[in-house]
């Protein structure tokens, strides 16, 4: 008789816990969003691909030293503008320095929010320091958001993360 009460109690006891979301198989997974086509001005997309409604450009780079470090060589000297950011939309880009056959040679992530310059908001310039500036070709912009940076991953955390994630930014060597 004490063994069927425990049993029951049991059986009881795991039924709670499965349905509080307690139970041992969660169902969860990480995606990653694919990287849209880089080009000198691009429409931002979020994850799913759809336009967020602001488009960043680069309007114009050049090579030279960091004023701060001359002696460190040249790096890539770039203007950017985004069009369509604020109130509270405010994503976030990769910016890569490409050869000429579009291989990367150095990227950054430039958030709008940060993005302020002698134009105004949301236009600025940025310095990207590159292996070899020399062949540096242009400067293109990576489409897809990064501004949710803080979305949780399954290895985060298995029961509130997962979904689906910007891609990673470009490492030297890739095309785009």
């Amino acid at each position: 008789m004490v063994i069927a009460r425990m049993v029951a109690g049991a059986g009881s006891a795991l039924a709670m816990l499965t349905l509080s979301g307690c139970g041992m198989l969660w169902s969860c997974t990480d995606t990653t969003a694919e990287r849209g086509e880089a080009g000198v001005r691009v429409d931002i997309v979020d994850e799913s691909g759809r336009p967020v409604g602001v488009t960043a450009e680069v309007p114009g780079w050049r090579r030279e030293p960091h004023p701060q470090v001359p002696a460190d060589g040249d790096e890539i000297h770039f203007q950017i503008r985004f069009e369509g950011a604020g109130q509270g939309d405010e994503p976030a880009v990769d910016a890569c320095a490409v050869d000429d056959k579009r291989v990367v040679l150095g990227c950054q992530t430039v958030y709008s929010a940060e993005v302020f310059g002698p134009k105004g908001p949301y236009t600025g310039d940025y310095y990207l320091a590159v292996d070899r500036p020399e062949q540096v070709a242009e400067v293109l912009l990576i489409p897809n958001d990064q501004s949710d940076h803080d979305r949780r991953t399954c290895e985060d955390d298995m029961k509130d993360g997962g979904g689906v994630h910007p891609p990673d930014i470009p490492t030297p060597g890739e095309r785009l």
